[in-house]
């Protein structure tokens, strides 16, 4: 009867041992490539792969990150509930044995085994309501993901708008310096002021100093972009990142109003957790309401007393008089009418949400236009037109040096434009659930550490 018993396995935690492996991760673990060619289309031709992109490093997150493993442990717990909830009632025996002194039989003994049916199918609403409870614990997994990898979205935009500046500043600096240069040799011959070559000195100094800063930004965002992933911040050291399409941007008839709007409430996690939530809420109304009915104990028995072979049946019934269930009906169907009032809101907020962050995108969209056309002004039209006027004599090389320095203040301020609207398009897709699979990325069963099918 013991023998299919469980055993209890200690497990304790080791947080030095924890934390030496996780600063030995890298992007180069055997496990991310079975977790990547089971998960994805992508199957690179050798590994790791020479770059990596926001799909790519998103599936790695989805391997790494802690906070993905920490729902899926919820997850687990809740499928384990189920099996709770298929438990059934284990029956009783009750045996006893003594002596009497009478002169018929001194034996003595009854054997009395007990038994209880469920009445009101209690079970199969017990059941239910666990399996409603392991989808709404698979749902936040996937709402976890769907943070996640918006967190690695932004890290990597973060990172790459840093490379960009970095670049951009170096290309300003080099500008400035030859400004100075030649505002320098000019002072020697008096053709120039020594405040206008102050100015020029003190403008090229703080571009040096914003350059310092960008570069540290750079650094930093590597980090962060890291974390977000779930690796430590050595993990990146040596691999090359990409987002080859961070100036492509969605054109606004592509998110209608109509299109976002339904795509969003149809993928959104937390509004189908919502409505999970509700049905866990009526399955337990449903149980409450089939605890009215008592159930049913049964003790049948057989004793031997005095020579005698007594057998009884021994039915037991609570007479509901008194207590109808009906101070837990209430409250599961005021739990009920909660999660619904719940899912309404929870419904209104992702229209609120996905309404406001189409509308700046589309603000967002049209500064970037307007930095767009202003930029290919200065390098289409105004600095050509320069540099054909000092080719011909017309002009010096401190007017081109000028038109350059003016496109290289619209390429920056064409760069701001351009994370606005990088922002409001990740916040769009955030809103709408874009970019998250229907069904989260199911891992290998042999890799340790991965997630599983969440349905």
């Amino acid at each position: 009867m013991l023998t299919g018993c469980a055993r209890y396995h200690p497990r304790p935690l080791d947080p030095p041992r924890l934390e030496e492996q996780y600063r030995s991760r890298s992007l180069s673990d055997a496990g991310l490539r079975a977790f990547v060619e089971v998960n994805s289309a992508f199957k690179p031709d050798s590994w790791p792969p020479s770059r990596w992109d926001l799909p790519a490093l998103t599936l790695a997150a989805y391997y790494f990150n802690p906070q993905l493993a920490v729902a899926r442990a919820r997850y687990e717990t809740a499928r384990a509930a189920i099996l709770t909830a298929k438990g059934r009632p284990n029956p009783s025996l009750s045996v006893g044995g003594g002596w009497t002194n009478s002169p018929e039989s001194p034996l003595v003994f009854h054997f009395d085994p007990a038994i209880t049916l469920e009445t009101g199918r209690k079970r199969a609403y017990r059941i239910l309501g666990a399996e409603r409870q392991a989808e709404v614990a698979g749902l936040d997994v996937a709402e976890t993901a769907w943070k996640v990898r918006g967190a690695v979205r932004a890290a990597l935009l973060n990172h790459a708008l840093a490379i960009r500046e970095m670049e951009l500043l170096a290309a300003e600096a080099q500008v400035r310096s030859a400004s100075v240069d030649i505002l320098e040799r000019r002072f020697t011959v008096g053709e120039v002021s020594r405040p206008d070559v102050d100015l020029a000195r003190a403008e090229r100094n703080a571009t040096e100093v914003a350059l310092r800063a960008a570069q540290g930004r750079v650094a930093e965002t590597r980090v962060a972009l890291a974390a977000a992933i779930g690796l430590p911040a050595s993990a990146l050291d040596g691999v090359r990142i990409a987002w080859k399409d961070l100036d492509s941007l969605p054109a606004p008839a592509s998110v209608s109003q109509a299109s976002v709007r339904r795509a969003g409430l149809l993928s959104r996690p937390d509004v189908r957790r919502s409505l999970a939530e509700y049905a866990v809420a009526e399955a337990a109304l449903q149980l409450e309401v089939a605890r009215q009915y008592p159930d049913i104990p049964l003790s049948p028995g057989y004793g031997f007393d005095e020579g005698h072979h007594k057998f009884t049946i021994g039915p037991s019934l609570v007479i509901p008089l008194l207590n109808r269930n009906r101070g837990p009906i209430a409250e599961a169907d005021a739990r009920r009418a909660q999660a619904a009032a719940r899912f309404l809101a929870v419904q209104a907020q992702a229209i609120g949400e996905i309404d406001r962050a189409r509308q700046q995108y589309v603000s967002a969209l049209a500064e970037l236009q307007t930095a767009d056309t202003q930029l290919r002004f200065f390098r289409q039209t105004r600095e050509p037109v320069v540099l054909r006027a000092v080719s011909a004599g017309e002009s010096d090389t401190l007017a081109l040096i000028r038109a350059r320095l003016e496109g290289a203040l619209a390429a920056r301020a064409r760069l701001e434009s351009l994370r606005r609207a990088q922002l409001a398009l990740g916040a769009l897709e955030e809103a709408i659930a874009a970019g998250l699979p229907e069904h989260l990325p199911a891992a290998p069963p042999a890799v340790p550490g991965q997630l599983k099918e969440t349905r």
